[in-house]
């Protein structure tokens, strides 16, 4: 069975709606009812007088117990969204709700005035409320990448990416010139950072005729791809990836694969990787026909506008870049 893609979750998790004993009865569901379809697990109560359909994604349950609705990294993270480190169930609370239950220290609670699509039974956020939450939340490349993430599997577009800036405190400002929805998975956004942070010009899903689109290709000769076990664990997968590696070869370039655990593990070790292996710098391949990229950019949303790529200022991703509060 193919892995559901992150829009497909999202059609079945933001929807999801408690519903209280009032709700029940307006639709025939009566007290005995309830009993039997909270014993067979067709219901599960999470408050009291409060319930959802059995079916209910684990975490959403876990988050209206506490009174909350699922969002920030852990919405982003149920949704398939990059997310390089998730501490703790995020939740987003109405500020004055009461008789809320007593929440562990792994719970990180978010005080929200109500508001924006998502009603008081529902058991998430918006994706919007849940980025603005995430961006504060996490280090300014981890914010970059999630931000990348949601961008490129359509949950959001550039209107919505205009409204998370527009909420987010000024001196997330300087983060919005870095996003760029090409990028198919997180750690080529924290690759691409690293890169131009050292100074590189980094170009992103260029196709070389001859070899295939690839990840990153770095001051025309060096191509990064940027690996992860679940599209290249099996060796057909593998052996294609050699056979990429080769025909970049004949053709005058250097390829080379670091891991998702590389780029995100050992930051430190893997910019010292990278300086080493471009201080060591090669003319662009002359004889390569290099294909103009012009359709990577998926639509956002069925019949909306195509996103559009990052620009070209801020490249450099320095030490002075704002930090998440």
């Amino acid at each position: 069975m193919a892995k559901p893609t992150p829009r497909e979750l999202a059609s079945r998790i933001l929807p999801a709606r408690s519903r209280t004993t009032a709700d029940l009865r307006s639709h025939g569901v009566g007290k005995l009812a309830v009993r039997r379809l909270v014993t067979s697990g067709g219901l599960v109560r999470v408050r009291t007088g409060r319930y959802v359909a059995g079916n209910t994604d684990a975490r959403l349950i876990a988050a209206a117990r506490l009174g909350g609705r699922l969002s920030c990294v852990s919405l982003l993270s149920a949704l398939d969204v990059f997310v390089r480190l998730e501490q703790g169930l995020h939740l987003q609370v109405d500020r004055g709700a009461s008789r809320l239950p007593a929440r562990d220290r792994t719970v990180v609670t978010h005080w929200r005035e109500h508001g924006g699509e998502s009603g008081r039974d529902a058991l998430s956020t918006c994706v919007v409320d849940a980025l603005v939450l995430a961006v504060p939340c996490q280090s300014p490349r981890d914010a970059v990448a999630t931000l990348d993430s949601a961008w490129h599997h359509g949950l959001v577009d550039e209107r919505d990416i205009a409204e998370i800036f527009r909420r987010l405190p000024q001196r997330f400002a300087p983060l919005r010139p870095l996003l760029d929805p090409r990028s198919e998975a997180g750690t080529e956004t924290l690759m691409r950072l690293l890169l131009r942070a050292l100074g590189h010009h980094v170009e992103v899903q260029v196709t070389i005729r001859g070899v295939g689109r690839v990840d990153l290709l770095v001051d025309g000769w060096l191509i990064v791809e940027c690996d992860s076990r679940e599209f290249h664990a099996e060796w057909s997968a593998r052996q294609k990836d050699l056979r990429r590696d080769l025909a970049a070869a004949r053709l005058g370039y250097t390829s080379v694969r670091p891991t998702a655990a590389d780029i995100m593990l050992d930051h430190d070790e893997m910019v010292a990787t990278m300086r080493d292996i471009l201080s060591h710098p090669r003319p662009a391949p002359r004889q390569a026909v290099r294909v103009p990229n012009s359709s990577k950019t998926r639509r956002i949303r069925a019949g909306s506008r195509r996103p559009a790529g990052s620009s070209g200022g801020a490249e450099e991703f320095g030490r002075t870049a704002p930090r998440g509060s």
